[in-house]
Parts: C-alpha cells; structure tokens; sequence
C-alpha cells in the first residue's frame, strides 16, 4: 500500500491548522496500513522508515502513534518502541460478541428513525460498494462498508450509542477487515449486506437486527477457521 501524508509550508497563521490537518491525514494513513495489514500485528514501528514513507517529521509520527495507541491499534512500550497491537483471536471473539449486539439493537431504532432521504443515500453507498465488489477493489469496499455501518448507528438517533460504538471503531475496523481476505468470504459479505439493505429498506428491524448478528457471526466463524488451520500447521 503506497501511502504519503506530506507536510507542507504555509503561512505563520496557518500553523495551528496545518499541525491539525497533518495529524488527522498522519492518523489516517497509518490505520489504514495496519487495518489492511500492510502493517501486520507485532510489527515494530521504526521512526525514520514511516517518516520517509509518509513525508512527514518525527513530531507528527509520534503524536499518530499516541493516538493509535489510545485507539489500541499499537502499543508503546519504553522498552521495545512502538509496535503494531497483536490481535488474537480471543480479541476478535470479544469484539464481535460487543460490536454485534450494538448494531442489532442500533437496526432496530435505525428502522424506526430512518427517513426516505436517509434510506436513500444508504442505497446510494450500498450500490456504489458493489460495484467495487464486482471490480476486486477491497480497500474502496470496505471504505464504504465502514460507512454504511457508521450510517445505521447515527440513524439510531441514540448519542450514547454512538459514543461506545465510536470507541470501538478502529479495532472493530481491523478486526472485520480480516475475513473479507479469507476464499469466499467478500462475495458472502456482499450478499449479506444485499439482504440487510433490503431488511433497512422495509424498515423490518427486527430482521435487520438478525441479520446484522449473523453477518458478524459469519465473519467470526471465517477467523476461528483460519487459526484452527494455521494452528494445525503449525
């Protein structure tokens, strides 16, 4: 994955908003490699390699990795230095088990809360992310699958809600991402969200919410094969 953030000279006034751009575009580029695995758990996170790879200063760096630390995407350590957080399979269990039941409870007041326009612009990110499906573009599908997650939880209409499930964002992100890599689980998940934007379009929320658990159990089911088999090799 090629990614650049770059930093820039501007003016003395733009200062604080540039230091605030660059940290937010730095934060990006690096969750994005470690969620697409470009940066694999237990990575060591070497200054002067992601400083040349990105075009930014040590500054920006380590004020990235504070904050993906408190996201739990790396850990700090005086010792070893930055690393990519492991992720085991106990972690994804956890995660799927929390994250499953707050979105099925967010589908079902999503379906009451959802307007037409909502539903609609919905539709649109639904259609768009299959057609990155048909083309095998998994990073702009799973953009835009982060999205339309993101979408039903504000539909809820529920700020408490919103703040948990916002919490858990980045680590949830990472852990999803690992099923769409294993055989036939992208065109699976395709399917299911098929048959979760139908169940939002009928406003059927109690079969958006079992859905909605299933699409994470199925996705969890892939992971434990996995290990199972690596653990069999191993």
């Amino acid at each position: 994955m090629s990614v650049t953030v770059t930093e820039g000279a501007e003016g003395a006034g733009e200062a604080p908003r540039r230091k605030g751009r660059l940290h937010v575009a730095t934060v990006e580029a690096l969750r994005r490699m470690i969620v697409s695995g470009a940066l694999p758990p237990g990575q060591k996170l070497r200054e002067q390699e992601l400083c040349d790879r990105l075009g930014v200063s040590r500054t920006p760096l380590r004020e990235a990795l504070r904050t993906l630390a408190a996201q739990g995407l790396v850990a700090l350590s005086q010792n070893r230095g930055a690393e990519v957080a492991a992720l085991s399979l106990d972690d994804i269990t956890a995660l799927f088990d929390v994250v499953s039941t707050l979105e099925a409870l967010a589908a079902r007041l999503a379906c009451r809360a959802l307007t037409d326009e909502e539903i609609a612009g919905i539709g649109l990110l639904h259609a768009q992310m299959g057609r990155h499906h048909a083309r095998s573009e998994l990073p702009e599908y799973f953009a835009l699958n982060q999205q339309i997650h993101r979408a039903i939880i504000e539909a809820a209409r529920n700020p408490v809600l919103l703040d948990i499930w916002e919490r858990m964002a980045p680590r949830v992100e990472r852990a999803k991402y690992l099923p769409n890599l294993q055989g036939g689980r992208w065109h699976a998940a395709m399917r299911e969200h098929d048959a979760m934007f139908a169940a939002l379009g009928a406003r059927d929320g109690e079969r958006l919410a079992a859905l909605m658990r299933q699409h994470f159990a199925n996705g969890l089911a892939v992971v434990q094969s996995a290990e199972a088999d690596r653990g069999s090799v191993d």
